[in-house]
């Protein structure tokens, strides 16, 4: 198969073929996410969480991250390698650099950032030192104690005319990719629309040009809770390549997310 890149990403977006995505923080899932066909791989720092046991993402650290994509590239051949940069990796654009190398020497094919338009310096400057960058919009959850917990972004009108400028400089500065996560269907609809690089929704419902969720919610062994965005594909499936391979089925065929796993 084909290596995934930036180029076949956008290529997708172009053609209206949905891009699938998972996170990853080992070389066996991610072995067995790329064997099924997922499209994008993301180390995110989401395994606070679910492999640390922390109530939030705040203590993970860029060799946290750097360790874990070292693991997910030995196990991929195909898919997209994302990794994020974690809380206060990236306060300055010097800082930013330093750390995204780090990253990338690890096997990252990209880094992602969590944040709006006061990051466009750093976004150009890290294109012009070689780093494709992934954008977060939404509920961006290094933030999630000035948001007062994990809750719904852009619901109201100034705020979501907030969030598609932030999406649109983003993507004037240089981002390839964008991930909107818990926002209203409409808004995210329209983002995907005015973006011309491919937008991946998580709790953003099913109009823009990819999902991905975080693999210990799509197997229904997170150890806190189910979020809303997300399915138990493994209680369906009984085994989990046939777990993916249905996730990746069903994105592609618009089934998934549906209304359930969205929001108004």
């Amino acid at each position: 198969m084909k290596k995934v890149t930036t180029s076949s990403l956008l290529k997708m977006k172009q053609e209206g073929q949905k891009i699938t995505a998972l996170t990853a923080y080992d070389a066996s899932f991610a072995k067995l996410f790329d064997e099924q066909g997922i499209d994008l791989l993301l180390i995110g720092d989401s395994l606070g969480m679910v492999l640390q046991g922390c109530d939030d993402t705040l203590a993970v650290s860029i060799d946290d991250i750097a360790y874990h994509t070292r693991s997910v590239r030995k196990g991929t051949k195909r898919a997209f390698v994302v990794a994020d940069m974690p809380f206060m990796s990236y306060s300055t654009p010097e800082q930013t650099y330093q750390n995204a190398a780090k990253l990338m020497a690890a096997g990252a094919s990209m880094v992602k950032l969590e944040g709006g338009e006061w990051l466009m310096e750093t976004i150009t400057g890290l294109n012009q030192r070689g780093v494709p960058v992934c954008g977060h919009l939404g509920l961006t959850p290094q933030s999630v104690h000035v948001f007062g917990g994990f809750k719904v972004q852009g619901r109201d009108d100034l705020q979501a005319e907030l969030l598609l400028e932030h999406a649109i400089k983003l993507a004037q500065a240089g981002i390839q990719l964008l991930v909107l996560e818990c926002v209203p269907v409409d808004l995210a609809a329209k983002i995907s629309e005015q973006v011309k690089i491919p937008v991946i929704g998580i709790g953003a419902g099913p109009k823009t040009d990819g999902q991905i969720l975080v693999m210990h919610d799509m197997f229904g062994i997170s150890a806190n809770y189910m979020p809303k965005f997300s399915k138990n594909y493994l209680e369906e499936s009984g085994d989990m390549r046939l777990a993916v391979k249905q996730f990746i089925d069903e994105v592609r065929q618009g089934a998934f997310p549906s209304e359930l796993h969205s929001f108004n």
